[in-house]
């Protein structure tokens, strides 16, 4: 029986949150050490399958062992891990000391996951890890596909959610995820994210693959930085509850290139801090990876955007989400944005509405580069999508997009490309309505393809309104709060060109009492 359809996740989810509310436990002691709960059920479930597979085929005097798991890609897990073992633990035992030791039994039997897995069960109540144990032990044992890495993820989303602004860190919605790896289309080859979080970018696009009938595993080498080491450690129990292998190393990017990434990678795809102020430039003076120059501003946003371009190789593409302001930004950041549209490598900008992020309620925008256009017909311009009035409410606070919306989306740049469009996710009634006759076409509100005349024009703006224009909308459309937040993005925008202002005038009357 397939329990795929019965929303296991949300039960699941349910049950845990309502033992946290229960509990003296803040959202962010109890997330850890839940994912690593999730993790483990996971790891026992393939264990226990593996065991049945290979109960028959020990024969004769050799006895299974943790190898034979191993060549199956399943973990090896020791008595006292198992799940059963754990359940069934007598009135009395420390279950979170038993919980502490079954995580160091797994890492000493799987290198890989070495000082990895949470081990803080100490800090629980037993009434409440032994509920926590029975909630995670419902699941039944004839789950199907992808069902665990299903689960990591929900909870991960809705960590994220009530954690605010560290969730944010660590988590980007996966509907934005899924979006840029269905117009990067990462078939094949190496995938690199300097920002990589828990890793989502990666578990997407091995789906991506897998959804396209080929073996992530055979197509994909994953590569990752990420500063905080609780995150790295989220991150490869991520990996690992997919099913999936990456090497993924703690360093902070801006200093630290700790994978030689100039010119390496196939595919780039990260969700960067954005705005962030106080970075050391003088560490990076001479750094190759910053290949059109320091921005004079204190902004890291245009240092993460030259990473990413200089990560690439000749043909690579990337897709990234960037604060709103770097589409417009002026000064010096104008002119590395200047250099990268001459240079032919931005191929697809998509404005994207609020209330995506868990985080915060401003809109981003999602920046896509493709070296590999330098020599074809789309060398001379960039598609512009708006999606910003395309979303599907979650609750009040926050939106997604549905599957056949992002493939809509992923459509729209697979005609610009002139590449044969998907209807995986039931598209194809979007895509009749706007493009009928199967061709890409500029559609006022929704997309535009402009060339570098008319980015020149616009003063090297980046900023998909200034190109798509508007549709016709009914006054009753008007939506205050969403304008109210468009309004203040421009004001944000305006002040970051005032603060540069005052700096050039700052250096300017600085020369001039040099020259006096």
């Amino acid at each position: 029986m397939n329990h795929n359809g019965n929303n296991i996740e949300s039960r699941l989810w349910a049950a845990a949150d309502e033992l946290r509310a229960n509990s003296k436990l803040k959202s962010s002691e109890y997330s850890v050490p839940v994912l690593g709960l999730v993790f483990l059920r996971f790891a026992d479930h393939k264990f226990q399958v593996a065991a049945k597979e290979l109960e028959g085929s020990g024969g004769g005097r050799r006895s299974i062992g943790p190898a034979d798991y191993q060549a199956q890609g399943v973990l090896f897990l020791p008595e006292e891990a198992r799940f059963s073992t754990l359940i069934q633990l007598p009135e009395g035992v420390n279950i979170g000391a038993a919980i502490n030791e079954a995580m160091r039994a797994i890492e000493a039997e799987n290198p890989d996951l070495k000082d990895v897995l949470p081990k803080t069960y100490n800090r629980f109540e037993n009434s409440l890890l032994k509920e926590l144990l029975k909630t995670m032990n419902s699941v039944p044992m004839d789950i199907e596909g992808d069902a665990f890495g299903k689960i990591y993820e929900y909870f991960l989303g809705h960590f994220a959610m009530s954690e605010g602004q560290k969730g944010g860190e660590f988590f980007t919605p996966t509907a934005i995820v899924q979006l840029i790896v269905s117009i990067i289309e990462p078939f094949h080859g190496r995938i690199f994210d300097p920002a990589c979080g828990s890793c989502g970018m990666f578990v997407q696009s091995a789906r991506f693959v897998g959804e396209h009938k080929m073996n992530p595993d055979a197509e994909l080498s994953v590569y990752g930085q990420e500063k905080v080491s609780e995150t790295v450690r989220l991150g490869k129990m991520n990996l690992a509850v997919h099913g999936l292998g990456g090497d993924i190393r703690q360093g902070n990017a801006y200093y630290e290139d700790l994978h030689s990434s100039i010119g390496k990678f196939d595919f780039v795809m990260a969700n960067p801090p954005f705005n962030v102020d106080r970075i050391d430039k003088e560490r990076l003076k001479d750094d190759k990876r910053f290949p059109f120059g320091l921005p004079r501003t204190d902004n890291g946003n245009y240092l993460w955007i030259q990473l990413f371009y200089s990560s690439l190789n000749e043909t690579g593409r990337a897709g990234f989400v960037m604060a709103n302001s770097a589409s417009d930004a002026r000064g010096s950041e104008m002119d590395i944005r200047r250099e990268l549209i001459e240079a032919s490598v931005v191929d697809v900008m998509v404005a994207v509405g609020s209330n995506f992020f868990y985080t915060v309620t401003l809109p981003c925008t999602l920046w896509f580069f493709d070296k590999g256009k330098r020599k074809g017909k789309r060398a001379n311009t960039v598609l512009f999508i708006d999606a910003r009035h395309l979303y599907r409410q979650i609750d009040r606070a926050h939106r997604d997009w549905t599957p056949a919306q992002i493939e809509f989306l992923a459509n729209i740049v697979r005609l610009y490309r002139g590449e044969a469009t998907e209807n995986l996710h039931d598209s194809a009634e979007l895509v009749g309505e706007y493009f009928p006759d199967g061709h890409y076409a500029d559609i006022a509100g929704l997309c535009k393809v402009a060339t570098k005349d008319d980015i020149e024009a616009q003063g090297w703006s980046l900023n998909p309104g200034r190109y798509v224009g508007v549709t016709a909308r009914v006054e009753d459309d008007f939506d205050f709060k969403e304008r109210l937040e468009e309004l203040n993005e421009e004001l944000e925008t305006l002040n970051i060109e005032a603060r540069e202002l005052e700096e050039r005038i700052a250096e300017n009357v600085v020369k001039l009492l040099e020259v006096e």
